[in-house]
Parts: structure tokens; C-alpha cells; sequence
């Protein structure tokens, strides 16, 4: 009994100095000093000192350890991982290590992370909003857009020009407006909660494209030349990247480059073969310059020494001889200008390559590295804008229609669908605005962006059709009444655009996160690629064995927290949130363990088990979204109604965290080890369930109401006047709160229940019994207008749904093989 007790008490010591990460001779010392008292104390003996002596010597006498242990890891290590492709090297070293290094650190700084600066508007990003943003929100239409123009007029295209809407991203001394990250988030959200046609035409040449491109990288003339042009308008950008087979593997890029000379305006230069077949490519039909990804290659050592020199971008002008461009996709009824661009053995000169004859080959890296900015802002804000308009929209629509004599909005099963919009726009907003700050802040957060297109881009689906599951009819019926439907057919292109979300789950965001935020895998993957042996060694050794203390430190924490319920960890917040801070600091620990024996049981086949990925990745990307839902809550003054919306966005958050622990875990390659994972991480089983029906009630009546909290919720999305669709919708449900006081009272005085319509009907009866004023009488004439607006629908002559014009069906472009075939 006494030998298991110091048995004890020894591994307790242990595990206290992992607990607390205490350096590794300070560790061997406390372990010491438990086995000295067991010796004075207890039944400690020779064998176990001996033991110790083992293990502790070669750990803490360095060149024993290097010799004895690290040199023969690493040959191991170096048998067993594959080797890095370069574009798989590029997109790893891309952008940088923020929020995502503290969660995969298994003990997140939340004082870091509440020590962020609130994202907040400068005075001329204000009165931009205020301003052009709101003038071109009243000149748009989205059923003429969509249905009668399939574009936007050319006033609003004038209107964005002249307003410089395309030159966000540039900067004043180019002539563009120079906004913060913040910024650009809040204006496209605005935009999208109006025309999603209108958001995608603004976004796009402030994301990927030229503009960024040549700001980063490109030569001081290309810079001097283009940027002030495409900051007035006077040049519209689109860049092509993906083709039919070459989609989200740019790597497979078949379009090519070939360095040769040739006749450039009368004499003769080294330049460019190019032959590109690229489709996809937004703003395409109206784009003047063309930014352009290809593999380059100089088989005659014309620029170098390499001959495949790998992805490169090039500027071609929209005049570029032989260049084909001006048909137009049509994206699902969301008819933004989307088309095919190719080229057959086009010659260009090498200074259309973005930064010189210096960066070819650089494309790709390029490409990565404005990409993790660009994700962060584009396709996330569009998604928050319009879940933000939707859930305002629909928790209105569901306080003005009736059935069964009440309110659509009081039934349960309505209040549920309710909840999930609200909650899940409540976190939404909450990840742009914490993820754009880090933009503005100088990162790059490449893990972060993949996190935010595609769980931002699938909860905007999620809550699409959970607004059109409210609206029944009313969404269903297209026509200039429709807030819903071309939301409702344009959410998959989002999905699909950027890199399919099969694609971002499965494969990016932890295939980059483990490598990419992990404190010690990247260090140890470029150690052992170090060409200077002995310094490589030395690095290996620093990384591998803080590695191992990394996971006995994890494994402590993990089983420590299961077995407390995380109810002794460290919250920044004695309040309703402080039980979430400790469940994630739980979550962070049992995904560092997680990543640590998924990376030693499977290596490097890791990254093709998909399906093992995503459920990690899912944990990752879980924790990052709770971490931004607690920030907006701080941020926002810790206002206790605004509460049941932290609930139901952290309690749904934190279910599906768990189920993708329970699913990893039955999945494990391993069974044995996928039950002794669970054992010490979830060894009670769940901890959350999914959102109460009090709390999904409580949301339900904040959107059917005006209130502060569903004021804070839709804060920056337009409503306009009457004429605008959201603007009526928003000034009906006011009419509709102050009316029903109103129409107790000629109920009561008649004595009768009368069904809430015909209003107009019951101001006259409420006139006849002298028990209402005429502004009151004139209240329930107006609200009765208004409601009937809300909820018919259009129609139309047979007519005017025939589409009129002329065009000749496309014919079907074919390969030389398939014409074979």
C-alpha cells in the first residue's frame, strides 16, 4: 500500500511540473526531491533510483542526449516524413502564426487575446458608409439586377468608379482610399445585405487581384502606372486563375509560359509564349487588365540557369493580341460578371510578369500570401452582412405574419429556425470583426482565413434555409418582393469559389494549422531538412524534445481536465462566460494531445486520412470561432442581454466541438487507441448539449422586437425608406408593435376577438365606439397596408417571364481528345 502510494505521489510530481511546464532539469529536480522524501519517508529503494538515473542522465547531459538519443530520431524521423513540395512549402511558410498558435499551445492567453483592440471605424470610413455606401444601397434594384439587367446599370458602375469603391485596398498616394481591413468587412457587409451582384463586383478587385498584387510586389512602374488608374476606375482588374483542370490544385497549372524571343512594337525582346484556357474568372467580361498565373518555363536559359521556373503572374492589358475574352458565365442566377479568358501562343514581354524578371516563379507564394488576407475579409463579410440583414429581415417576418391567430414567431418550431439565424449572426459578425483586426494589426493569419470562409460560408447556407423554411411562400415566389431567394440560390457559389469547402476542411485548415501553428512541428520539419548537419541536429534536438515535454504536458492537462471538468482552470471572467474560457482551455489541451498522437501513429500519411483531418480541423476552427464570440461580448461591454445570443453561439459551437471529438475518436485509425483517447479526454462523455429551448426562446423575442440587442445585431447593414424592402419590413414591424395595443383595445370595447387583419376595417369599428383617436385609427390603415405588403407575393403576366432576346445557344467547347473520342 505505502509503494503505491509514493507511486503516486512521484507520478503526481510529474505530472504537476507538465501541468506547469517547468523547464526540463527543474522538472528532473522536483521529481528528485519526491523520490528523496520516499526514501526517507517510504519504501523508495535502489531499483527506482536507478531507473530515474537512466531516464534523467541522457535527458538532461546534452551531448549524451544529442548522441543517444536525437541522432537516431532523426534518422528515423527523416525515413518516415515525406518530403515537401514547394508549393506545399509556400503555402506553410504564408502568412503568419497569431490566435491559432495560442490554440494549438493547449493554455490560450485570454488576456491576449481581450488586450486586441476593438476594431473600430476611422471618421472618413464612417462617412464613407454613411455616405456612398448608403447612395449606392438606394440606386440598386437586385430584381432588376438579377432578373431584367442581369448587371449592374451603368450609373451605379459610374457611381462605384467615381467613388473609388474599387480602390479600397489602394493607397492615398496612388489616389485610393487606403481603408483598414475593418473597414472594407463593414462596407461589403452593407452591400451584401442588399445585392449580393453589387457585393461580389466591390469585393473582388479588393481581394486577390491586381491591385494587391502589385502594391506588394510589383516593379515601381507598374505601380506608377496602373494603381492610380485602377484607384479612379479608368482600369478594371480581374485575375485568372483557375481553369478547367486546375481548380483548387493550382499546382496542376496547365497553362504555360515559354521564354523566347520575339517582335515587341518593332523590335525584337525577350518575352513570353503564353497559352492559357482559364474559366471562373470574375469581372472578366468588363475587365480591362487581366492579372494572370501560369508555369513558366526557359528551356534555352534565356533569363537563367532553371528551366522550369515554376508559377508566375503577368499583367496583360485587355488589348493583348490574341487574347479571347468576353463571354460571360451565369453563376446561378446571381448574374455578377463571371467569365472564361484563354489565350493560344500569345507573345508578351517579361516586364508584364508582376515585379519583374525578379519575381518569376514567386507566383505562387505570391498567390498565398494575399490570399490569407483576402479570405479573411471577402466571402467572410459577405456571408455576415447577409446573415445579419436575414435575421433582422425574417425575426420581423415572423412578428407580422399570422397564423392560428398568432404570430408566425411564437410557434416553437418557428422560434428554433429563429435562434440558429440569430446565434449564428451574433458569431459570424463576431469572427470578421476580430479577424479583420488582426489584418489590420499587420498578420497575415493564413490557418484563420480558411477557418473563416468556410465555416462563415456554410453557416451563411445553414441560415439561409433556415429563413426560407420561415418564410415559406414568401421566399419561394421570385419577384421584386423577394429578399430571400436569390440568397437562397447564390449560397452555394460562395462555397464553391476560393477553394471548394470539401477542399478547406478536409485538407487546409489543419493540414496547414499542424503544421503551420503547431509550437514544434515546423521547426522540427525544417530542422531536419537543414543541409548544415551538426546545426540541423542541434535544432533538432531543441525542437524534438521540447516536443515531447509539449505532449506529456498535454497528456496531464487533458486527463486533469476531464476528470475536474475543467472547473479549476483559469477564466479571465467570473461570470456567465468564465465555465466557456475553461471548457476551451480543456478543448486547447486535447487538441494539441490529439494532434501529437495523430501525427505519431499515422506521419506523414496524415494529411491523405482527410476525413481525420477535418474532424481535428473542426476542433481547431471551433475554438478560434467561441474565442471570437467571447471577444465581441467583451468588446461590447459585457451587456447582460446580449447574453442568450453568447449562449446559443457557444453552446452550439462547443456541441459540434464535441462531436467531432466523438466521431474522431470512433474513426481513430487505431480502435484500441481511439477508445483510450476518449477515455482520458471525454471519459463522462459530453459536457454540452445543444442550446436550450429557454435560450432559443429568449432569441426569438429579440428579434421579433425592437430592442438593443437586435439593434447591435444588424448595426451597419442598410434599411433605408419606404422604398427600400428592408427599410419597409423594419418600419412594418414597428407599426405592427404600436398597432396591437390599439387593437386590445377595440377588442375589448367590442367585446370580441377579432383576427389580427383587416385593420383598416377595425380603425372604422374602433372610430364608432369612441375608444381610439384618429392618429390611432390612421396607425392601424397604415399598418395594415404594410403587412399586406409583407406577406403577398408577386406575380406575373406569362409573358414577362419569357426571356427576350436573340442569343444563339452557346455552343459546347471540346477538347482535341474528346473530338477524337
Amino acid at each position: 500500500m505505502q509503494t503505491l502510494l509514493w507511486t503516486l505521489i512521484i507520478i503526481a510530481t510529474l505530472g504537476a511540473a507538465s501541468y506547469f511546464r517547468m523547464k526540463l532539469m527543474n522538472a528532473t529536480i522536483a521529481v528528485a526531491v519526491a523520490m528523496l522524501l520516499g526514501s526517507i519517508f517510504g519504501p523508495v529503494g535502489g531499483i527506482a533510483w536507478l531507473v530515474f538515473l537512466i531516464i534523467a542522465i541522457p535527458l538532461n547531459v546534452e551531448s549524451l542526449r544529442k548522441k543517444y538519443l536525437t541522432a537516431p530520431i532523426l534518422d528515423t524521423y527523416k525515413k518516415i516524413m515525406p518530403e515537401m513540395s514547394s508549393t506545399e512549402r509556400d503555402a506553410i511558410d504564408a502568412g503568419t502564426v497569431w490566435w491559432d498558435g495560442e490554440i494549438f499551445s493547449g493554455n490560450p492567453n485570454w488576456q491576449a487575446l481581450h488586450s486586441i483592440p476593438q476594431a473600430r471605424l476611422t471618421a472618413e470610413e464612417r462617412e464613407f458608409l454613411d455616405g456612398p455606401v448608403a447612395q449606392v444601397c438606394e440606386m440598386v434594384s437586385d430584381w432588376d439586377i438579377t432578373h431584367k439587367d442581369t448587371d449592374l446599370t451603368p450609373e451605379v458602375w459610374q457611381f462605384l468608379k467615381d467613388n473609388k469603391f474599387f480602390a479600397m485596398i489602394i493607397k492615398k498616394q496612388y489616389g485610393g482610399l487606403e481603408f483598414s481591413a475593418y473597414a472594407q468587412s463593414r462596407v461589403l457587409q452593407k452591400l451584401s445585405g442588399v445585392s449580393a451582384v453589387l457585393s461580389t463586383t466591390v469585393g473582388v478587385p479588393n481581394s486577390l487581384g491586381p491591385g494587391e498584387l502589385l502594391q506588394h510586389y510589383g516593379t515601381k512602374e507598374q505601380q506608377d502606372h496602373y494603381l492610380p488608374r485602377l484607384a479612379t476606375g479608368e482600369e478594371i482588374p480581374c485575375f485568372a486563375l483557375t481553369g478547367p483542370e486546375a481548380g483548387s490544385d493550382a499546382g496542376s497549372l496547365p497553362d504555360s509560359g515559354i521564354v523566347c524571343k520575339g517582335e515587341w512594337e518593332g523590335k525584337e525582346v525577350i518575352g513570353l509564349r503564353l497559352t492559357f484556357d482559364k474559366r471562373y474568372i470574375t469581372l472578366a467580361p468588363v475587365a480591362t487588365v487581366i492579372g494572370l498565373a501560369f508555369k513558366m518555363y526557359d528551356p534555352e536559359g534565356l533569363v537563367g540557369d532553371k528551366k522550369d521556373i515554376g508559377i508566375t503572374c503577368a499583367l496583360l492589358p485587355r488589348d493583348t493580341k490574341g487574347m479571347e475574352i468576353g463571354n460571360r458565365h451565369f453563376p446561378l442566377n446571381v448574374p455578377f460578371q463571371n467569365g472564361p479568358i484563354r489565350g493560344n501562343d500569345i507573345f508578351v514581354p517579361l516586364d508584364y510578369i508582376i515585379g519583374g524578371v525578379e519575381m518569376a516563379g514567386q507566383g505562387w507564394r505570391m498567390l498565398v500570401e494575399c490570399l490569407s488576407v483576402g479570405r479573411c475579409i471577402t466571402l467572410p463579410s459577405a456571408s455576415a452582412g447577409g446573415a445579419k440583414s436575414i435575421a433582422l429581415a425574417t425575426g420581423a417576418y415572423a412578428r407580422i405574419r399570422r397564423q392560428f391567430k398568432m404570430p408566425v414567431g411564437k410557434m416553437e418550431g418557428v422560434e428554433e429556425m429563429l435562434a440558429s439565424i440569430g446565434g449564428n449572426a451574433y458569431l459570424m459578425d463576431a469572427v470578421t470583426s476580430l479577424t479583420t483586426k488582426a489584418v489590420d494589426l499587420g498578420e497575415k493569419p493564413s490557418v484563420i482565413s480558411a477557418i473563416c470562409k468556410y465555416h462563415l460560408t456554410e453557416k451563411m447556407r445553414q441560415l439561409v434555409n433556415d429563413a426560407m423554411d420561415v418564410h415559406g411562400g414568401k421566399g419561394v415566389m421570385l419577384g421584386p418582393n423577394n429578399y430571400l431567394g436569390r440568397g437562397y440560390q447564390g449560397a452555394p457559389i460562395a462555397i464553391t469559389v476560393e477553394g471548394a469547402n470539401i477542399l478547406t476542411r478536409n485538407m487546409m485548415i489543419y493540414g496547414q494549422g499542424a503544421m503551420r501553428s503547431h509550437p514544434f512541428v515546423l521547426k522540427e520539419l525544417y530542422a531536419a531538412s537543414n543541409e548544415d548537419k551538426e546545426q540541423g541536429l542541434n535544432e533538432f534536438d531543441d525542437a524534438v524534445f521540447g516536443h515531447i515535454g509539449f505532449a506529456i504536458s498535454n497528456t496531464f492537462r487533458s486527463i486533469w481536465f476531464s476528470f475536474t471538468g475543467a472547473r479549476l482552470a483559469g477564466a479571465p471572467f467570473d461570470d456567465e462566460t468564465a465555465g466557456y474560457y475553461r471548457s476551451l482551455q480543456r478543448y486547447s489541451s486535447n487538441l494539441a494531445l490529439l494532434s501529437d498522437v495523430s501525427m505519431a501513429v499515422l506521419g506523414g500519411e496524415l494529411k491523405r486520412r482527410e476525413r481525420i483531418s477535418a474532424r481535428l480541423g473542426d476542433v481547431l476552427s471551433h475554438i478560434y470561432l467561441a474565442s471570437a464570440v467571447l471577444k465581441r461580448y467583451d468588446d461590447q461591454g459585457r451587456l447582460k442581454e446580449d447574453l442568450p445570443l453568447v449562449h446559443w453561439a457557444m453552446q452550439d459551437t462547443l456541441f459540434k466541438l464535441e462531436t467531432a471529438l466523438i466521431e474522431l475518436f470512433e474513426n481513430f485509425p487505431s480502435a484500441v487507441l481511439g477508445v483510450m483517447l476518449k477515455g482520458i479526454i471525454m471519459p463522462f462523455g459530453r459536457s454540452y448539449r445543444r442550446p436550450s429551448d429557454k435560450v432559443e426562446h429568449k432569441i426569438a423575442a429579440i428579434l421579433q422586437s425592437h430592442n438593443p440587442s437586435r439593434t447591435r445585431l444588424g448595426e451597419g447593414q442598410h434599411f433605408g425608406g419606404q422604398d427600400c424592402l428592408m427599410g419597409d419590413l423594419e418600419q412594418t414591424l414597428k407599426d405592427v408593435l404600436a398597432s396591437e395595443p390599439v387593437f386590445d383595445k377595440v377588442c375589448k370595447a367590442a367585446k370580441e376577438r377579432y383576427p389580427f387583419t383587416g385593420l383598416d376595417v377595425i380603425a372604422q369599428k374602433g372610430l364608432e365606439l369612441g375608444v381610439i383617436t384618429e392618429q390611432e385609427a390612421e396607425l392601424l390603415t397604415r399598418t395594415e397596408a404594410g403587412r399586406l405588403r409583407t406577406i403577398n407575393v408577386d406575380d406575373f403576366d406569362p409573358k414577362e417571364l419569357i426571356a427576350n432576346t436573340q442569343a444563339t445557344k452557346p455552343k459546347r467547347r471540346t477538347t482535341k481528345s474528346s473530338e477524337a473520342a
